[in-house]
């Protein structure tokens, strides 16, 4: 696959299929972009499980924090990695390790090696894109905080987005 661009039938449908995201990388600071990333993920429903050698043990977001990947007991459908692109091939051969299906590289990470390698073991790739930047494009709220998506439609966004739930509470 060429990695230079990707559909939005792509990006839509990696997002509805696999529910499970391993955060490579992920900070318990909530000014960093995996903080936020995971949040905004596990708002929208998503299972987000934070990997940091340095916080494992502790929790972020309500989560335990692993070590590696291989530590983490259950499926991974996703690895995101939140590493500098030269840390991306071995993240990508422990994707491949636990059977992740699909290796996600975070804006700015860029490893053609590691794609080359994950594809060949039969993960899709992603590289220098931010799932919850593709989230909230392809569901239109990037366009509610007055991100200009360069795209003018009247169609209804790709993505049905899950937002925020507003209660009315009725007095007597």
């Amino acid at each position: 696959m060429k990695h230079d661009q990707y559909s939005d039938r792509y990006i839509r449908r990696l997002l509805t299929t696999h529910k499970t995201f391993a955060f490579v990388g992920a900070s318990p600071k909530k000014i960093r972009p995996s903080y936020f990333a995971m949040k905004y993920l596990q708002d929208k429903g998503f299972r987000v499980i934070p990997v940091n050698p340095g916080h494992s043990g502790k929790e972020i977001l309500g989560e335990t924090v692993y070590a590696s990947l291989a530590d983490i007991a259950e499926a991974v459908d996703v690895v995101d990695i939140f590493r500098n692109s030269e840390a991306a091939l071995e993240i990508a051969k422990e994707a491949i390790e636990i059977g992740a299906k699909v290796v996600w590289m975070q804006l700015g990470v860029r490893n053609d090696d590691a794609a080359r390698l994950a594809e060949e073991a039969g993960l899709e790739v992603v590289m220098n894109r931010c799932p919850k930047i593709e989230y909230g494009r392809l569901s239109g709220e990037i366009g509610w905080a007055g991100v200009n998506s360069r795209t003018i439609s009247s169609r209804r966004p790709m993505l049905a987005s899950k937002g925020i739930q507003h209660r009315v509470i009725r007095g007597d």
